[in-house]
């Protein structure tokens, strides 16, 4: 059974620094594209990063420069090291895994950034 589980999430202010990370089990990880959606409050979920299996990295434009993906396949972990973070980042993120028929996503994890 496919798991994605988020943690790093927290309060932080403006200007400050966060790393998510998202650890996977089942079996999706290895071969798969990973990545990081978020969701604010009234708006629709919305892609952050993605990384492919072979390191390949994608980035909305609202983050690029202040936000880098990576992942750890010893590990069967992805990472979101956020940087220079804004209150408009404030969210909950999601992880995602694309599988060979459905995507996996996880339950999220909240970020707040004060300003």
């Amino acid at each position: 059974q496919v798991q994605l589980v988020e943690s790093g999430g927290g309060l932080v202010q403006a200007g400050g620094s966060l790393r998510l990370s998202c650890a996977t089990s089942g079996g999706i990880f290895s071969l798969n594209a990973m990545g990081w959606y978020r969701q604010a409050p009234g708006k629709q979920r919305e892609l952050v990063a993605t990384i492919t299996s072979g390191g390949r990295t994608n980035y909305a434009d609202s983050v690029k420069g202040r936000f880098a993906i990576s992942r750890d396949n010893a590990k069967n972990t992805v990472y979101l090291q956020m940087n220079s973070l804004k209150p408009e980042d404030t969210a909950v993120y999601y992880c995602r895994a694309v599988g060979s028929t459905m995507y996996y996503w996880g339950q999220g994890t909240q970020v707040t950034v004060s300003s």
